[in-house]
């Protein structure tokens, strides 16, 4: 670690094996509301229907009262993540192997545990990564194990990566349009306080970004729901990795390209950027 890095390593390591546990019941309402976040006509979902994948990033999200928010809308530091003083937090990258599907009526149960804690220095300066393992059961049968990986960094707005080589388009491609209300109802639906997604005048004035941030997860899910309409199956594997930010100020596109053994890589990007996400996905 480098003389100029602000954190106490030690006390943030501290914070490794510590777990929580969080439940919630898998409702029909979530399942309309999720579907029509991404375009899919809601329809009516009843007991026992599968509900869609990646919705578990919907249910018991943190509910920490107004006056316990950071000045970015998060959660104040500390709790169950640790307490790092850097100001900016994203979702790195992750990885899913699912065994099972949630169901409307399920009771879904989440044991999450801290795993490791990191530091590194970076062309941007400190870098610190947080490692967070979840199990997910649906009474009792488990469906989902997810390892994420959280970065928390200095305010470098990624104006370089947007310079970068541009991505290439895949043979299977798809244009989204990262609208304002999208990224609204994504956070709505994770309970997501986060104002770099919705508050303009924030995260332009404050941050120094050039516009609303479009979430990893939400980048995460629409690869993976493009990944299954591909396979013709929702995939078993999810890899993924963020590598630059993607605005409200221009579409972006999905892209994919089959690999070896049926698996298939995929990537964000907007046009004439660098890839936003990459992703490996596998039956």
């Amino acid at each position: 670690m480098s003389e100029t890095s602000p954190l106490d390593i030690d006390h943030l390591k501290s914070w490794i094996g510590r777990e929580e546990a969080a439940t919630e019941e898998v409702t029909a309402a979530l399942v309309r509301r999720f579907r029509a976040t991404f375009d899919v006509e809601p329809g009516d979902p009843v007991p026992g229907d599968v509900a869609p994948r990646f919705i578990h990033l919907c249910l018991a999200p943190p509910a920490v009262p107004m006056h316990a928010l950071g000045p970015d809308g998060h959660p104040r530091r500390g709790g169950f993540l640790p307490p790092v003083p850097l100001p900016r937090r994203m979702w790195a990258a992750g990885s899913l192997a699912f065994t099972g599907d949630l169901r409307v009526g399920d009771t879904m149960r989440r044991i999450s545990r801290v795993e490791d804690l990191s530091v590194k220095e970076g062309r941007s300066g400190t870098l610190c990564f947080v490692t967070v393992r979840h199990a997910i059961e649906a009474d009792g049968r488990p469906v989902l194990t997810e390892v994420q990986d959280i970065v928390y960094r200095g305010l470098d707005t990624g104006e370089a990566a947007r310079t970068a080589t541009p991505a290439e388009a895949g043979p299977h491609r798809r244009e989204v349009e990262p609208s304002p209300p999208l990224l609204f109802r994504y956070s709505a639906l994770t309970f997501n306080g986060h104002r770099i997604h919705y508050d303009h005048p924030y995260v332009t004035q404050v941050e120094g970004y050039p516009g609303l941030v479009v979430h990893g997860p939400l980048q995460a899910t629409l690869l993976y729901r493009f990944a299954a309409e591909i396979l013709g199956t929702p995939p078993a594997r999810f890899t993924f990795r963020g590598l630059s930010p993607l605005f409200d100020d221009r579409p972006f596109f999905l892209n994919a390209r089959k690999a070896e053994n049926d698996t298939l890589k995929l990537w964000s990007a907007a046009p004439g950027g660098p890839v936003a996400m990459q992703a490996e996905a596998a039956p």
